[in-house]
């Protein structure tokens, strides 16, 4: 699992680095996110430990019927653990990254 992290996070996608590039460093509101960090068997794109806030970036593979279904199960199971999670299109990252960072703050406690 730690493997497939580090190459997750060495292919990532644009979307995600450009949302990675302004969460950083505690860049956003002084707050520490990881990106590529597991639980259990699931691995999520962002993760804000304070706020036990989850952040998944969706590219078009996520509008299959499957992938539908798979991500409903996933986010059950995320739920479980007492997470929140958030759902951004990797077009909304790309073309108006005020607004996504802007709903990320609203989540943060």
């Amino acid at each position: 699992m730690k493997e497939l992290r580090r190459e997750l996070r060495r292919e990532q996608t644009e979307a995600e680095a450009t949302l990675w590039s302004l969460l950083r460093d505690r860049q956003l509101d002084g707050v520490k996110f990881r990106r590529q960090h597991g639980f259990g068997r699931f691995i999520v794109d962002f993760y804000c430990p304070t706020s036990r806030l989850v952040i998944e970036l969706d590219g078009s593979v996520h509008n299959s019927p499957e992938a539908k279904l798979a991500d409903a199960e996933r986010e059950c199971a995320l739920c479980d653990l007492g997470l929140s999670i958030m759902r951004f299109s990797n077009d909304e990252v790309m073309c108006s990254i005020d607004r996504v960072l802007e709903k990320i703050r609203e989540n943060l406690t």
